[in-house]
């Protein structure tokens, strides 16, 4: 019985430590962090039939939310504006595959990286076009979500025919309808795609070295990064990460 008075009394007193903490963090609103998504970009953040938000960023998220001891709240909006949202207050944090790269660093705060994935280049699925690599696609159309990693690689490239989208939906339409030769993506994205979405794409050309992705927040926030980096270790260390990674890929995403 003193054991289990002891343990119970432990228990109480994690849990309240867990409560101070969260009431302490830097948030927009007291016990709720704000996530901003896009919603529209599959399997990472999207609607299922019945209108909920799902996907691996949305697991993600509610699950550090949950380590921080805070309710998650999602605030959807597109790609091409979600940077300038983070800056604007609208979240506390970005959780939508946002790579970590130099230029962005200058002015956004990570976490530490919780996933990684390659570049590859998406074709329609009829067809004999498979460029391997991004010289091949020069005076090609090629559809890319504005302001993301992946156009920034186009455009470095030189001489391909970028043409930019707010989001991921709008370019593959375009491409299964033959409208642009070819789009480019992450390599994880393409996968679902052909398996679970049946859209009459296929996979060509990957690009370069998996890249890291993090969570996004104000590069003044350094308690809530530091919160967000220990969540990121909890749910690696207790399962919930591989669990997530395993339902919506079949392996492990957290390595290069």
């Amino acid at each position: 019985m003193k054991h289990r008075t002891i343990l119970a009394l432990s228990i109480t007193a994690l849990l309240g430590l867990q409560g101070a903490h969260a009431a302490t963090l830097p948030t927009l609103s007291k016990g709720t962090l704000k996530i901003g998504m896009e919603g529209t970009y599959a399997p990472f953040t999207f609607k299922n039939e019945k209108g909920e938000l799902v996907g691996f960023d949305v697991d993600i998220a509610r699950a550090v939310a949950a380590k921080l001891g805070l309710k998650a709240e999602f605030v959807l909006t597109e790609w091409s504006g979600i940077l300038a949202g983070l800056q604007a207050n609208k979240y506390d944090v970005i959780v939508n595959q946002v790579g970590i790269t130099a230029e962005r660093q200058k002015t956004i705060g990570f976490s530490a990286p919780y996933a990684y994935s390659s570049a590859q280049i998406i074709v329609k699925k009829t067809g004999s076009f498979a460029p391997k690599s991004l010289a091949e696609l020069k005076g090609k159309r090629v559809g890319v979500g504005l302001g993301s990693n992946f156009e920034k690689q186009l455009r470095d490239a030189g001489g391909i025919n970028v043409v930019t989208y707010p989001g991921a939906p709008e370019y593959l339409a375009d491409l299964a309808a033959g409208r642009l030769d070819a789009a480019f993506n992450d390599r994880l994205l393409v996968g679902y795609l052909i398996t679970k979405e049946n859209l009459p794409v296929r996979g060509a050309g990957v690009v370069g070295q998996p890249e890291p992705v993090g969570i996004a927040m104000k590069k003044t926030n350094a308690a809530l990064k530091k919160a967000v980096d220990r969540a990121l270790l909890q749910i690696k260390a207790d399962g919930t990460y591989a669990k997530i990674s395993r339902k919506w890929f079949g392996q492990d995403v957290s390595k290069p």
